[in-house]
């Protein structure tokens, strides 16, 4: 695959393609922490760069894409859906408009990022979903909302797979869960502020002669056209093109990534075609799409509705939206502590199943009381438990899929399993279960969350079956040792597959 970022191999820092320089981790070896990574002051420096310089500009886009796309939740209970003359079947029918585009575009996206590079196609998918999302406060029909959701979706829709395939070639694996959680932690800051900003921009009711959820639309929207612009110049494709970091710092981190895997010599023999297929039939694979999918409906049912959950707690108006916030800010918090840990230990898989208890123990909680207080309660275990399974998943799936063309099509696939779960839920809490107990639909995200706690323990199984066995392998002289240079894929002996 050609690049627009192909250029003679002068030095080992010179810009090379997106599917030659952003291989990440092809020699699957983990290091421990306190490995090279973190004992070299010098390297730990040119880290810190670019955690300065990168996570700011994609957490804070991610933030806007979960802000810019759930905000109709809150624009919901400020008047939209009286104003569009909106069924509660219609408004789930416009939530899963939005789903549609998103999902399907998710695999195309990540293959053309290879081509075109993330400084291209991120800053300007978000150009124009900022566009779509100032449009909806314009819109005075509901057929003129249904459009500007398609839209939306379209553009949105390769955002999350584009930015974790970013990291995950950008980081080291045991370095990836934290960069992941603090980008992930944007979509519960994003429900979060969602709540607060509402509270304030639709007391601007009347200004214009528009209705404050249409303020909410236009002044969220027109942010992130601005922060858009700004972020062509701010992103770097590869680390060895980072505008930020000198010569001594791009070859430093050129070796670093190189032991580690993510800059390769040279461009794979493997058929991209052939590869692709290979990631939809690897078990480890298939399990975490599955507890994708699981996720991917908790996670849309709390985004989506609820603050209209805590109106039917007995709460009401800007009182609503301040409701939400708190167990949002939690998610955030328990998000990065659980990251240190897990990047630390090197276990996603028990970060998933942790969190997953804790969701599964809130939703059980919310359906069996009668108690307004304590259901207000279980949300700060089901929010944080939910939101927090997001990094440790999409972190897994990065961790354990190579070369370059398989981990960015198992991204791609997760998230995509993702939205099909978003799909449901929209429907779920939608028009399918009744307010304010959603009996049907609280029972069912519990089953969904002993679904994921399987397919976790599955995937877990696995891929400690298979290290065992690559272990065998590799003492019984089967498998020659690959080059550094060269790159493996996650099946061969010579990968050891994080647990």
């Amino acid at each position: 695959m050609s690049s627009k970022m192909d250029s003679p191999d002068h030095s080992p820092v010179e810009k090379k393609s997106i599917n030659d320089s952003l291989t990440s981790s092809e020699h699957g070896s983990v290091p421990s922490d306190g490995d090279v990574h973190h004992a070299n002051p010098a390297l730990r420096k040119v880290w810190r760069k670019m955690d300065l310089y990168v996570l700011p500009v994609v957490t804070i886009m991610y933030f806007l894409s979960s802000l810019d796309r759930s905000n109709v939740g809150n624009a919901r209970i400020a008047g939209l859906q009286q104003r569009l003359h909106m069924s509660d079947y219609q408004y789930s029918l416009a939530l899963t408009i939005t789903l549609i585009p998103y999902t399907l575009i998710e695999i195309p996206s990540n293959y053309l990022m290879m081509i075109v590079g993330p400084r291209v196609l991120l800053p300007l998918m978000a150009l124009l979903w900022g566009i779509t999302c100032t449009l909806q406060g314009v819109v005075t029909t509901y057929s003129g909302l249904i459009a500007c959701r398609f839209f939306l979706g379209l553009f949105e829709g390769g955002l999350l797979p584009g930015i974790t395939f970013y990291l995950a070639t950008t980081y080291p694996r045991q370095m990836l869960q934290l960069r992941v959680s603090i980008m992930f932690s944007a979509t519960s800051m994003a429900s979060a502020f969602s709540g607060l900003l509402a509270a304030g921009i639709v007391k601007m009711d009347g200004v214009g002669g528009r209705p404050g959820w249409a303020w909410l639309f236009i002044l969220e929207g027109l942010f992130t056209v601005l922060f858009a612009a700004g972020s062509f110049f701010l992103m770097p494709n590869t680390p060895s093109s980072a505008y930020f970091l000198n010569e001594d710092e791009k070859s430093l981190i050129a070796k670093a990534v190189l032991d580690e895997g993510l800059l390769t010599k040279g461009k794979s023999k493997r058929s991209d075609f052939t590869e692709i297929c290979k990631t939809f039939v690897q078990p480890h694979v298939i399990f975490l799409a599955l507890a994708g999918f699981f996720g991917g409906a908790t996670l849309s049912a709390l985004s989506y509705f609820l603050p209209s959950i805590i109106v039917g707690l007995g709460y009401s108006g800007s009182k609503a939206q301040l409701m939400s916030v708190p167990p949002f800010a939690v998610a955030s918090v328990l998000s990065i502590i659980s990251a240190l840990w897990a990047d630390r230990y090197g276990h996603r898989g028990l970060t998933l199943i942790f969190f997953t208890i804790v969701a599964m123990v809130g939703f059980s909680v919310f359906l069996g009381s009668y108690v307004n207080h304590v259901r207000y309660g279980s949300l700060f275990l089901a929010v944080p438990g939910s939101f927090c399974t997001g990094p440790p998943l999409g972190t897994w799936m990065a961790n354990n899929a190579s070369p370059l063309i398989r981990r960015g099509t198992a991204l791609a696939l997760l998230t995509t399993m993702t939205n099909v779960g978003s799909i449901v839920a929209t429907w779920l809490l939608g028009s399918l279960s009744a307010p304010p107990r959603y009996t049907s639909a609280t029972i069912t995200l519990v089953v969904f969350q002993v679904a994921t706690l399987v397919c976790a323990g599955a995937t877990l199984v696995w891929l400690m079956s298979e290290n065992r066995r690559k272990e065998r392998v590799k003492e019984s002289g089967e498998e020659p040792r690959p080059e550094r240079e060269g790159s493996v894929a996650n099946e061969s002996a010579w990968f050891k597959y994080v647990l």
